[in-house]
């Protein structure tokens, strides 16, 4: 059949008004059912996001547990007494009949304005952002899921609005609805396939999570040293906690590796290839030791740095026990996610606490920070080092081997440079004259921090107070005084670490081996 151009009648007689509220029979109906499908496109969503980042409740079972708190005592005493044990299972169903209803409801108003139906979908986040952000122990965080279901919403209902109209522009009536209902059982169909895959993949991570609270480790919690902080409120604590600790990786979905499945093989060039336990690494020497990480994205004065107290095996003796074949001088990890990265063979078979760590702070490694076993090396940029999810050593030689960042173009090797950074005051604050406190932190990992300087306004170096560091794998917290008059400031920072080496002033990119220059604040005393 032929078709005619919009506005005009095809060969049925009927007039071509594509979504239009008197379009063709029907036309309500399929933006109702391109509603419907964004609706449960925008739950399944939800659903996924909420699993992966298991967070405690899904929007809807938020917003039904707000329903409950909110409902008069008397009726929700009528209700049980009519529905007995089912009260909740037909909460939890209405409130997504409701969302579905209203999601229909959108789809039919799309075909006045757009903009009334994005209202609706903004309405029902906002009231699920709510009930989320009622809950208790609510953060930021437990929003995502909301933020991620409206605007799958938006987006699914937009999608298939257009579809058909050009569908309806495009080709006769019953050809046009047949295509429309197809295009909308697959994305119906791909948003349920998502919230089962999420809902799979939520209960794997709940099951690796559950299996992590239950782990005793021999480990200690470890002790801040005295001295090692200097007493300047805004300067980073010199231990990061785990919830603050930086994370870079390339894992859309963090791996969730159950402990008793998790294997390491050592191989390569090797005489003795060994293949490893969890149990086995809990049955050898645990070693503790704090380490400072730093990632070579880190720009001058960036945060992607941290201290912690970790605990785990030495991996020289591991390598020691496989026995390094002559010839050797690289080590390629690998993750559970198949990222990998090439370590150089003496930094791992040194006097240095190179690590394979089971434990963080105390506990047992965050999942999100390699659960069950990750990669620790001092001395060393995170990524030719810090494997998370580690599950493969490769003894191997550098020239027959490229990993996953140095075919990107970085440095196949990543010493740590020394670095220095201004914690307070921060660039652009208010400050009040006089002599006031500045503070910050320095590293230069397994080589140590020999002394720290600042310069304000362009004149002397002045050298700044340490703080006191168990070793050289840290960093360390510096603060010095200074005098300031009325007006702007600028002030500088730099270290020299104890092979001699001074910070350069010379600003370099963080391609391909990590960034350089001064750490420079501007700054307003009055």
């Amino acid at each position: 059949m032929s078709s005619s151009s919009p506005g005009g009648t095809g060969t049925t007689g009927e007039p071509r008004d594509p979504g239009g509220a008197r379009g063709p029979r029907g036309s309500r109906g399929f933006l109702a059912l391109a509603g419907l499908v964004a609706g449960v496109a925008g739950i399944a969503v939800s659903h996924t996001v909420t699993m992966l980042l298991t967070i405690r409740a899904t929007p809807l079972l938020a917003v039904a547990e707000a329903i409950i708190e909110v409902t008069p005592g008397s009726l929700a005493e009528g209700l049980i007494a009519v529905v007995g044990q089912y009260d909740k299972p037909l909460l939890i169903v209405g409130v997504s009949l409701c969302v579905l209803a209203l999601s229909a409801w959108a789809g039919v108003l799309s075909a006045r304005s757009r903009l009334l139906s994005m209202l609706v979908f903004l309405a029902m986040g906002a009231v699920a952002v709510a009930a989320v952000w009622t809950r208790p122990g609510s953060s930021v965080y437990d929003v995502l899921p909301v933020v991620a279901g409206t605007a799958t919403w938006v987006v699914v209902l937009g999608a298939l609005a257009d579809r058909l109209t050009r569908l309806r522009r495009d080709h006769a009536p019953d050809e046009a609805r047949r295509r429309f209902l197809v295009t909308a059982g697959v994305v119906a169909g791909a948003a349920v396939a998502v919230g089962l895959a999420g809902q799979f993949a939520g209960r794997t991570r709940r099951g690796v999570e559950t299996a992590r609270r239950l782990l005793r480790l021999p480990v200690s919690r470890g002790i801040v040293p005295p001295g090692a902080e200097v007493g300047v409120t805004g300067v980073a604590p010199w231990r990061t906690s785990n919830q603050e600790f930086y994370r870079i990786d390339t894992a859309i979905v963090v791996p969730t590796v159950d402990p008793t499945q998790w294997t390491l093989r050592i191989h390569g060039m090797v005489d003795n290839e060994l293949v490893l336990t969890y149990r086995d690494l809990l049955d050898r020497q645990v070693t503790e030791a704090w380490v400072t990480l730093c990632c070579v994205s880190n720009e001058v004065g960036g945060d992607l740095i941290g201290n912690a107290w970790w605990s785990g095996v030495r991996v020289a003796g591991l390598l020691a026990e496989a026995g390094v074949r002559p010839g050797a001088d690289a080590v390629l990890q690998t993750s559970q996610d198949g990222w990998n990265c090439g370590t150089p063979l003496e930094v791992l078979t040194d006097d240095r606490d190179a690590l394979l760590a089971i434990a963080m702070n105390g506990e047992p490694l965050p999942v999100e920070h390699g659960f069950p076993v990750r990669m620790v090396v001092p001395g060393l940029y995170g990524y030719v080092s810090a494997t998370k999810w580690l599950v493969d050593l490769e003894v191997t030689r550098f020239a027959d081997v490229t990993a996953y960042w140095t075919e990107r173009g970085w440095s196949p090797r990543g010493p740590v440079k020394t670095q220095s950074r201004i914690d307070v005051p921060r660039d652009g604050a208010d400050v009040a004259t006089g002599t006031r406190r500045v503070g910050g932190v320095a590293w230069a990992q397994h080589t140590g921090v020999e002394r720290v300087e600042v310069r304000l306004d362009g004149q002397a170096w002045q050298q700044t107070e340490l703080g006191r560091v168990p070793g050289v794998d840290t960093w360390v917290q510096w603060s010095a005084e200074v005098d300031l008059g009325p007006g702007p400031h600028t002030l500088a920072v730099r270290a020299t670490d104890r092979s001699g080496y001074t910070q350069t002033a010379v600003e370099r990119d963080v391609v391909p081996d990590g960034a350089t220059g001064w750490h420079t604040v501007e700054f307003e005393a009055g």
